[in-house]
């Protein structure tokens, strides 16, 4: 790895594996976002999505395009029954692939009216889908195709695909982005990356407590991030979260301690544990597809 990890608080040590070194296992994606690991082959799929396209890379048959063009489709995850949903900037829905490969749109409306263009998403242990709402396929070149914001806001939703059920769980930030739950579940974090395109806009990562398992409450700012945009981000099985920043993936203890950077060279956008162990740390940055062993694992599916 071109830098060393750069390690602020002693908690980083028991986290990173002495000697790990950053590994790039794919390069040529325009922008590379939302990656989710597959067990079943050691593989990950993630969004080319400023290229339109869905890539899949695995240590056996290195890269190839899963689907071209994708619909500008962004964050990824995997649902309960191990099927890949994703957020569609282009058709402003989230949408699923079945099990016989087709894709579904799986919601694209709120009271009648389409959705901006989801971001990003996460699929919680009720199988309900929870989702980010900003309009950057709307107002951003090569995001989306463009069109008219019919949503009054930038919302954060709880969908759940069994009822077809959707409401807004979140309501005050400017542009949520990123989110993640919290080992138990008791804590849903969100990020707001508005100063990408807001003079003086957010860029910090919030958290909430979840009430119920439908709704949250009690919001404040858990940590800003600098330099650039905390895009997407993880947690561990201690509840640390791992984000993506402008020079390097920032980690923060569940108390909001930063302890430390794994500097990367291109700016990071997103990442996802894997490997058969769940230790691997997968990160989507600029072109490429990188990757880093670790000592903890992360909780998503």
């Amino acid at each position: 790895m071109a830098e060393a990890i750069e390690i602020y608080d002693d908690r980083l040590l028991a986290i990173v594996r002495p000697g790990a070194s950053l590994q790039e296992l794919a390069n040529g994606a325009v922008h590379s976002e939302g990656p989710v690991y597959f067990y079943e082959d050691d593989s990950v799929v993630w969004s080319d999505a400023h290229g339109n396209r869905l890539l899949h890379w695995s240590p056996t048959d290195g890269v190839n395009v899963l689907r071209s063009p994708s619909d500008y489709q962004s964050g990824n995850y995997r649902d309960l029954e191990g099927r890949l949903v994703a957020c569609s900037s282009g058709l402003r829905a989230i949408i699923r692939r079945e099990h016989d490969s087709e894709w579904k749109i799986l919601v694209d409306r709120y009271q009648g009216k389409r959705l901006n263009s989801p971001n990003d998403l996460v699929v919680k242990s009720d199988n309900t889908i929870w989702f980010t709402d900003p309009p950057y396929g709307i107002t951003e070149p090569n995001q989306g195709y463009g069109g008219e914001q019919e949503q009054p806001g930038s919302y954060v939703y709880r969908f759940d695909p069994a009822t077809g059920e959707i409401y807004p769980v979140v309501t005050d930030m400017v542009r949520p982005n990123g989110l993640a739950f919290s080992p138990d579940e008791s804590l849903l974090y969100v990020s707001d990356t508005a100063a990408f395109n807001i003079p003086g806009g957010p860029h910090h990562i919030r958290v909430y407590e979840v009430v119920g398992d439908r709704h949250v409450n009690n919001g404040r700012v858990f940590c800003v991030i600098d330099p650039g945009q905390p895009d997407g981000f993880r947690v561990d099985e201690h509840g640390n979260i791992f984000t993506s920043s402008e020079d390097s993936v920032q980690v923060y203890a569940p108390d909001g301690t930063q302890l430390g950077k794994i500097p990367i060279p291109e700016t990071s956008t997103n990442l996802t544990f894997g490997g058969k162990e769940g230790d691997r740390l997968f990160i989507t940055a600029g072109h490429s597809l990188y990757a880093i062993d670790l000592n903890t694992r992360g909780v998503q599916l």
